[in-house]
């Protein structure tokens, strides 16, 4: 009988083999075991449990990761604002050429300026009722030269040129005697560079010229300070007290 036991023993492992043994009679319960041959992906070689399947981070995790390996770009600084001063003003000492009448406009007159540059420019000033023509010809004057060139009656104007003015009269403002054309005018504490060409929708001259002032001895003033060229005055020649256009 021991013969057949074992027999019948050897006919069952060859029947379970590769497969999940059974109990024997008379034997202790044999461990369960995988398959010869590729383990099955779910099952653990040496355990039988399943192995829990690999999962990727949320995208929510991911997104805060990227946030903490590069931060956000840094803003170049703002360049700061320019005083709104004399110094944006480009002035400098003219010399009228000639003058006529505009040719469409009975109260303008029609300059040529030379303020020290390559060509003389083109200039319409509204002086006909207050200064003689014969007046306007070959004299000094200072000139506002970055003003953005405006068309008065269909033609172009390059400049202005800055006049004492009351309503009732109005005065070139004079140069200093040995000035020449294109000599810059300087007011003492504004060192600021002048604007290329002033932007006429932020109405910088605007904000500037209520601070310009003839001097009762009759010299050109901004917030009290002269106006010079190459350390002299600039003045005016009998008006006093009176504003600057």
């Amino acid at each position: 009988e021991e013969k057949k036991e074992e027999k019948d023993k050897q006919w069952y492992q060859r029947r379970v083999r590769g497969k999940t043994q059974v109990a024997l009679p008379g034997n202790e319960p044999v461990k369960q075991q995988v398959a010869v041959g590729t383990p099955d992906r779910n099952t653990a070689v040496d355990s039988g449990k399943a192995a829990p399947p690999q999962q990727s981070p949320p995208k929510q995790q991911q997104k805060q990761q990227k946030k903490k390996g590069g931060g956000a770009k840094q803003q170049p600084a703002a360049t700061p604002a320019a005083p709104v001063d004399v110094s944006r003003l480009d002035m400098r000492v003219g010399f009228i050429r000639t003058a006529k009448l505009h040719p469409d406009a009975d109260g303008l007159y029609l300059e040529e300026i030379d303020c020290g540059e390559e060509k003389p420019r083109q200039v319409i000033s509204g002086l006909v009722k207050h200064i003689p023509i014969e007046e306007m010809q070959e004299r000094p004057c200072v000139l506002l030269c970055n003003l953005k060139p405006a068309k008065m009656r269909g033609i172009m104007s390059h400049a202005m040129v800055m006049c004492a003015s009351t309503p009732e009269k109005v005065e070139i403002l004079a140069p200093p005697a040995d000035s020449k054309p294109g000599d810059l005018v300087t007011v003492e504490g504004f060192p600021g560079t002048p604007d290329q060409q002033l932007n006429p929708k932020k109405k910088v001259f605007e904000a500037i010229q209520p601070d310009f002032l003839v001097s009762p001895e009759g010299n050109a003033l901004y917030k009290g300070v002269e106006w010079r060229v190459n350390g002299k005055a600039i003045t005016a020649a009998t008006m006093r007290g009176c504003g600057i256009k």
